[in-house]
């Protein structure tokens, strides 16, 4: 039985599984900056080995995750290419220019897609006065624009602007099972196409904490040297590394529950006359309240009297859902939406 988690916020208050919870119990520790905890050793390992690259990290966050690559990736003065509203250039403090002093070069993208030829025209030419294009970035899927999935071919199209150009190519796939569940792809077919990857374990894949970077081994060993420089480097993490391995090994397909769930979220909504802003590919459900009425603090104080947590801002909200919400939830939360409008 799924224990019940009726909070709409995000996917990262997911609880873990009765399984991670045991494994977390029976874990053999070691310490991990000396490379000797069996648990967090065997997670990078298998991470690496579903996404067909040659070395993985555990990290403490996405977001730690994210910086870490990058870092290993590139040198002060170096400029990134990103598309404007992802989550490495809106969403994690300005840590590339605080702690790599890199230049942040952003594209205007179409559901989270950078058009090819506008990534082409941001390379810098080689110049006295420009800083060197050296990394691109890449979001999938695409928080901002709905949890929309990128396409392999989509992946492809940038991976040969990058090699026309001499660039690396990092991933932030805090969610990228969600893509390859969505498109109905191998994650192997995504992530060929970049050199390194950040994986979220504490989002839909239930994990309590961390995530995973994956990639060349030389990227991989400068990343885990800027892990320590960070605060990064764990002693016995193998308690949060165990419920990891559960996640990437027998986590994946459920996420398609998840993205039924935000159907039937969205085409309930939209019958009630709440206006649903994005195309629902995954577990994410952009609303427009303003239809019916409603300001935030309205949607808030409903979502309260029927039980769920939920964030409302200004005219509208992100309704994600994951591990811990069931579809008699929803219908539910539906049925109690419908009385109060």
């Amino acid at each position: 039985m799924v224990e019940k988690n009726l909070d709409f916020r995000s996917d990262t208050v997911t609880k873990p599984t009765p399984e991670m919870r045991e494994a977390s119990y029976k874990a053999v520790l070691g310490d991990d900056v000396y490379g000797d905890d069996p648990e967090v050793n065997e997670l990078e390992r298998v991470g690496a080995e579903i996404f067909g690259k040659e070395a993985g990290l555990f990290v403490t966050s996405g977001t730690m995750g994210n910086a870490v690559a990058v870092l290993a990736h590139t040198q002060r003065g170096d400029e990134i290419i990103l598309e404007k509203k992802s989550h490495i250039y809106v969403n994690e403090v300005g840590g590339l220019a605080v702690m790599g002093q890199l230049m942040s070069r952003t594209i205007d993208g179409i559901k989270g897609h950078m058009d090819p030829a506008d990534i082409q025209a941001a390379v810098r030419v080689d110049n006295i006065h420009f800083p060197p294009t050296t990394l691109l970035c890449i979001e999938n899927t695409h928080n901002s624009a709905g949890g929309i999935a990128l396409t392999v071919d989509q992946m492809k199209s940038y991976r040969d602007v990058a090699n026309a150009n001499n660039l690396g190519v990092h991933l932030d796939g805090a969610r990228v099972f969600n893509a390859a569940v969505a498109l109905g792809v191998d994650v192997k077919d995504i992530a060929k196409h970049v050199d390194t990857v950040q994986l979220c374990l504490s989002k839909g894949l239930a994990a309590p904490v961390g995530s995973l970077v994956v990639g060349p081994q030389d990227i991989i060993d400068k990343a885990r040297k800027y892990r320590k420089m960070l605060g990064g480097g764990m002693r016995q993490a193998g308690i949060i590394a165990a419920p990891g391995i559960i996640a990437v090994t027998e986590m994946v397909d459920r996420l398609a529950e998840d993205h039924a769930n935000a159907k039937v979220l969205a085409e309930g909504l939209s019958k009630i006359g709440i206006k649903v802003v994005n195309e629902v590919q995954t577990n994410m459900v952009y609303v427009d309240f303003s239809p019916i009425g409603w300001t935030a603090e309205d949607w808030n104080k409903a979502c309260a009297d029927l039980g769920w947590k939920s964030r409302g801002r200004g005219t509208g909200t992100r309704l994600v859902t994951h591990y811990g919400i069931e579809e008699e939830d929803i219908r539910g939360f539906l049925e109690g939406i419908a009385k109060l409008v």
